[in-house]
């Protein structure tokens, strides 16, 4: 699916959703969420190209797989955590999705700390 068909379904959920809300505001929430994921789905779609953009990458520079899977952990928890903050702010609950956001942001730097740590020890064969 291209990129102005998801444009277009999202427009319409939200416009859906924005009539909803007058009736009943949880079926507008419902309707974001089941568009959001349907968005996602598609989304989980266009995986094929990055894996086997990144696979080519990581035959022309050498990278160790390690690198390239937490790099893609850090890009599907970024996702996961701004997907879940804004169903939470659309929701109302503002505090909630601010929370989860900086629980994403502490996690990618969790995950991070082996390309980190790898980082520092080149700078440190450098310095040597």
């Amino acid at each position: 699916m291209n990129i102005i068909a998801i444009g277009v379904m999202g427009i319409t959920a939200v416009l859906l959703a924005i009539q909803m809300k007058g009736v009943r505001a949880e079926y507008g929430t419902c309707l974001a969420i089941a568009a959001g994921c349907l968005i996602s789905f598609f989304a989980v779609g266009k995986m094929k190209t990055i894996f086997d953009a990144m696979a080519r990458i990581q035959d022309m520079i050498r990278l160790q797989d390690v690198y390239l899977s937490i790099l893609l952990k850090m890009a599907g928890i970024t996702y996961v955590a701004e997907f879940s903050s804004g169903i939470c702010r659309d929701a109302g609950y503002g505090a909630i999705g601010n929370q989860i956001e900086i629980f994403g942001r502490l996690t990618i730097l969790a995950v991070s700390m082996p390309i980190i740590l790898a980082l520092l020890d080149v700078l440190q064969g450098f310095a040597a």
